[in-house]
């Protein structure tokens, strides 16, 4: 693999983690956006190859098999995501450096892995409860399903001390500024 730095941004799901990648992507960085595989539905909206790489279980863990992952989770029983080779090497071949929008665990693997090459950003939501109010607006999740995302999410908001940076998404401009500020330096200087 061809050498180029990566940026990796993860959260408790509804922090607000892909709006801040959004906006990354339209500040003008020279950045790729890795698509990450899951085998979990599409959402209404969600396309294949943009949003995610959907991939039924069998394929998913074909990939496993054949080692194509950087790295991979099951996050749910029976739901994985993970983060294909293949994309880190498109994004490196067209000059560009590679943002990642991933949970928490792919987060703090994607570090280990790129080492001082990666700036590691946490978004951390302002508490539990804006966590929990958020997943519920969202609307996207029966009751079941919310529960099982917010134990989840408790868990994921332990591991903030694993990354380079912590940006708590309290007032989303000040966290927008933030995250440009971290990778402005970063990019700039190769510290995180």
């Amino acid at each position: 693999m061809q050498e180029g730095k990566v940026v990796i941004v993860s959260a408790p799901s509804g922090a607000g983690k892909t709006t801040i990648v959004k906006h990354l992507m339209e500040c003008g960085f020279p950045l790729g956006f890795s698509v990450s595989a899951c085998s979990r539905a599409r959402r209404p909206g969600e396309v294949d190859g943009r949003d995610y790489y959907f991939l039924s279980p069998v394929e998913f863990r074909e990939k496993i098999r054949n080692n194509e992952f950087l790295e991979w989770e099951e996050v749910y029983e029976g739901m994985f995501y993970g983060t294909l080779k293949s994309e880190i090497d498109r994004i490196w071949a067209s000059g560009r450096h590679v943002i990642f929008d991933v949970d928490v665990k792919g987060g703090v693997n994607l570090k280990k892995y790129f080492g001082a090459t990666a700036l590691s950003v946490f978004i951390s939501p302002p508490s539990y409860e804006s966590l929990r109010e958020r997943l519920k607006n969202r609307g996207t999740e029966d009751s079941a399903s919310l529960e099982k995302r917010l134990a989840r999410a408790k868990m994921e908001m332990e591991y903030h001390d694993k990354f380079d940076r912590v940006i708590v998404n309290d007032k989303l401009e000040k966290a927008l500024k933030e995250a440009e500020e971290a990778v402005t330096t970063f990019l700039e200087t190769g510290k995180p």
